[in-house]
Parts: C-alpha cells; structure tokens; sequence
C-alpha cells in the first residue's frame, strides 16, 4: 500500500508551514483609493481649496492628478510647481489618491474667513474611502463690500496660466491678486504678458491684475505699484524713484513702499519721496521682515507730519514666510497670508476696486476683521481713508469693531489710536467682549486740532489688522501731530544723512549702485530738505 505522503512530500509541506506565513507577511498590503470631495457650506457645491497631506508628521510624496499646478520660484527658478512650499497643494474642489493602508492627517482650508478642518483618515488594504467635507464660513466680508486683495505675489503669467492662478485664488479666497513684475538694477523677474485692463482675468468676484515691484535697491528700498495701464521702467536713471512714480500716476496708478518700509532702507526712500507727495501706501503687513506682521514705526512717522497714507499688505509669495509646516498657518509663505481689505461702492470690477484703493478705503488683516467709524454730528460716518472736515469745538464719536473665531482667530487686543497714541483699548477678557468680537466707542467732547484716527488689533499667533486711519481736520487745517512734528521732521533729517552716506564715494558692491546718481540724488535731498524746513515752520 503506498504512503498517503512521500519522504520529499513531507518535506515540501514541513517548509511551507514553517515559512508560509513569514512570506505571505512580507508580501506588501494593497493600497486604498481615497475620494475626497470638499463643498462650500453656502452653495452645496465643490470650492476651490488648500489641502496638506502627511503622515506621521511627515508630508506625503505623492500628488493627485487633480493638484492644480503652476511654476514659481525666488528669483524667478523654478522651485516649485505643484506643491507649495509647505507641502500643500491646490485642487479646485475634488481630488483622487491611491495610498498604502494607514492613518493619515488631513487639513482642508480656504483663507481667512473659512474655518479649516484638519481630520484622520484611515486608509485600509484594497478598500475605497470616499469622504465629503463641508467648509463654512465664519465671516463673509465680500457680502458687506468689503473686497480682499494680496497686493504682492511674484509668479511669472501668460493667458495660459489665468484659470490656474485663478484657482489658486480662488483656494485662498483672495478677491483680487496683484501678480507683480519684480526688478532691480541689472534685471526683471516674473515677467506678466499684458497690464491695465489687457491684463485683467476674472471669474465672478475674483480677479487677477498686475503691477510691478521695480525700483528695487538696497539703499533706498524697495517700491511697487498697482493699478497702473502699463509698466514703467528706467534702467539708466534707476535710482531716481520719483520719477518711475510720477509716470505711475500719469498712467492711473498708485505707488508706495514693500516691507513696511522696515528692510532694504526703505525707510530712506519713504521719506524722500513721501515728503515730497510723491507715495501713495505703505505695504504695513507682511510676514518679510519677523513673525509679527505689524510693523508701524514709519508709517506713524509719515502720518504725524499730515502726510497721508493707505496702508495695503501682501504675501511677497514665495519669499515671505515660514514653510516648516508647524507653526501657524497664517505664517506659511502662501497666497494671500497677508491681505488688505477694500470698501467698494458698487460690483468688484478693476475700476471700482482702484478707485476705492486710491481713497484708502482699507484695512490690513492676517486674520481679524475691522469695522471704524467715525460720526460727527450731522454727518454720516466716515470710513477708513475718509477726510472728515468740522469745525474748532465739535464732538466726535469714534466706534470700531473687531470680528474673529475664538477657535481660528482668537481675538485679544482691540485698540483705538490718534497720533500714534492709544485713545481706547479693550480686551477679550473684558466684561462685555469675547474673543469672537471686541467692540469699543470713544468720544472726543471737543476738537481742538486735526488729527489721524486709526484702529488696529492682534488677535492668535501673528494675526493682527490696521486701518488706514480716518484724516480728521479743523478749521481747514491739517491733521499733523504738533507734538511730534519736531521728533518726525529731525529723524526725516538724519535719514536724508544716511542717502549721503551712501552717495559720498563709490561703492565696489555689485547691488549697490546709488553712488552713480549722486548729484541726481543731491538734489532730490536738496528739495526735500526744503519741504522739511516749510514744514517747521507750517506744523508748529
């Protein structure tokens, strides 16, 4: 009778349920198919969106065909496509992914007025996860005319990459982009194919324009402008900024000072071109300079000498900000981090946004939201940029609100300011106040003099706002600081001391070229010395 197994038999099967299950161990799982679909809480419908991957603290390699990807870089090099710089990327409201089996985090957001989420999602061998998440808003400022704008974002643009950049838009809620062509002495960056209305794109309350940051120098800072029918640029007088802005104007746009004036020497050129009315706005919030955003020393100083100033703000996207991926997202370098908020009268179309920039009509935020008013009696309320004229004795009443998410932007400090002074202050911790909504009314009994009235606030982690202020003259004078003046008009001099500095012999540093305009410049200082001697004499 023949054995029910053979020697060799036996052996094969010893083998196999010795190392069987070590094998089928080693063999790698099946990957899972993730669906995910993100709506807009108000409209039911897929919405454009960030969106951050990682696992185990580390970001996932791999992309979705659906990322939406545009090229950019510093200095113009392609660093980057269809990641950002954090690790995340864009998709206009749906994505696919085949992932192995494991927990993931995911993170879905939508600038500052949505509420992120950030969720687990469990990924198991061979199976399909569809998941739908929902986004609301926790402010709606478009709905009160209230118009958001990142006025600095360095991309290279032809009409190919206009839904794509619209989409990135879109996925931060910025209302309007300003794609700048940047300069300096020896080249142009991120060059955009057409500006005016030849380079408009939009899409409903969205909308791409361009404009330029060019001049920019290391001794005299760095200039932008937006708003303007065409570019300007003046490679043999490079240096001379005042004239670069008076073609701006001419051609219907507006100029003013990156980074809050604070780096490059921006400070110097703000005050030889501002005290000679040659500067529209300041750029007050950006993530260049610290993780504080808000930086007020020099707008403060052109402010008190009565020189009035619109404060704007931008991401300086992909310069600006931190990409680590831990800190606070508002401090990623991305899109519309920093943004400034324009009242409109009317639709959003290119007209109606520049005209309400040239008024002022803005507020800078990182994350909360500002409403100031300021009533005089028989008047209706002036806003951010207004010139409100009353006469010696009046009385004014000041109210502000600030608006935030005691989850996503956890209100603290609201403060109203007068020449540079707090006037009114508040907390969330006050009787009253909360850390969604701070509200604070001053009343001035009697004016005296003029003066600029601005509100500002901080609020989580390097989130703050600002308003330009409201101009507050009397008896039709100015609203300079007479307290001040002296203070502002001295350091306005030893700035002027420093261009000369700077100009007194040339310099073997390739970027630093200013000492071939020195007799230019001289009498650029000339004339602008002799404003600040008027001015001693006018803001006593």
């Amino acid at each position: 009778m023949r054995p029910l197994l053979s020697f060799y038999d036996f052996l094969f099967l010893s083998l196999f349920l010795a190392i069987g299950p070590q094998v089928a161990q080693s063999q790698p799982a099946r990957p899972g198919l993730l669906t995910v679909t993100i709506l807009d809480a108000a409209t039911r419908k897929p919405t454009p969106v960030r969106v951050r991957l990682t696992r185990d603290g580390k970001p996932v390699a791999a992309l979705p065909p659906e990322a939406v990807a545009v090229m950019y870089g510093l200095w113009d090099h392609e660093d980057g496509y269809a990641f950002q710089p954090d690790s995340s990327f864009y998709v206009a409201g749906q994505f696919k992914m085949t992932l192995p089996p494991g927990t993931y985090q995911l993170s879905v957001s939508k600038g500052h007025e949505f509420l992120r989420q950030q969720v687990d999602v469990v990924i198991r061998p061979g199976q399909p996860l569809s998941q739908t998440y929902t986004l609301q808003r926790w402010t709606h400022m478009a709905d009160k005319s209230w118009y958001s704008t990142d006025g600095h974002i360095h991309i290279r643009r032809s009409p190919h990459e206009n839904p794509l950049l619209m989409t990135w838009l879109q996925a931060e809620d910025v209302n309007v982009g300003a794609l700048l062509r940047m300069g300096d002495f020896w080249e142009t960056y991120y060059p955009q194919y057409a500006y005016g209305e030849a380079g408009l794109y939009g899409q409903g309350n969205y909308l791409l324009t361009t404009g330029q940051e060019d001049p920019r120098t290391p001794e005299l800072g760095h200039a932008f402008a937006i708003g303007a029918l065409d570019r300007v640029r003046q490679r043999d007088r490079y240096y001379l900024f005042d004239e670069v802005f008076d073609k701006v104007h001419q051609r219907g746009g507006m100029t003013g000072y990156a980074h809050q004036a604070e780096t490059f020497h921006g400070y110097r050129g703000l005050v030889l071109d501002g005290l000679r009315g040659k500067v529209d706005a300041l750029e007050l919030l950006q993530f260049c300079v610290d993780e504080h955003p808000l930086h007020t020393e020099h707008y403060y100083h052109l402010l008190d000498l009565g020189i009035p100033l619109t404060a704007t703000a931008g991401s300086d996207f992909p310069w600006c900000g931190q990409d680590h991926g831990h800190g606070p997202p508002e401090r990623s370098s991305r899109i519309g981090n920093a943004r400034f908020y324009t009242r409109l009268n009317g639709p959003l179309t290119f007209a109606n946004w520049r005209n309400a920039v040239r008024a002022g009509h803005t507020f800078v935020s990182s994350g909360p939201m500002l409403d100031l008013r300021v009533n005089a009696a028989g008047r209706q309320p002036a806003i951010p940029g207004d010139r409100l004229a009353v006469t010696r004795g009046s009385s004014l009443t000041l109210t502000v609100e600030a608006y935030g998410h005691a989850g996503q932007v956890p209100l603290d400090t609201l403060e109203l300011v007068s020449h540079g002074q707090v006037i009114g202050r508040t907390t969330a911790r006050q009787p009253g106040q909360s850390a969604a909504h701070l509200s604070l009314t001053v009343t001035i009994p009697s004016v005296d003099y003029g003066r600029w009235i601005a509100a500002r606030c901080t609020g989580g982690p390097s989130q703050a706002a600002h308003t330009t202020p409201v101009y507050v003259t009397v008896d039709g004078r100015g609203f300079h600081n007479p307290q001040t003046a002296g203070h502002y008009l001295d350091l306005s001099e030893r700035y002027l001391q420093e261009i000369e500095q700077e100009i007194s012999r040339p310099n073997p540093a390739t970027e630093r070229q200013a000492w071939r305009y020195a007799d230019a410049l001289k009498a650029r200082i000339a004339e602008t010395r002799r404003v600040i001697e008027r001015m001693r004499q006018e803001l006593r």
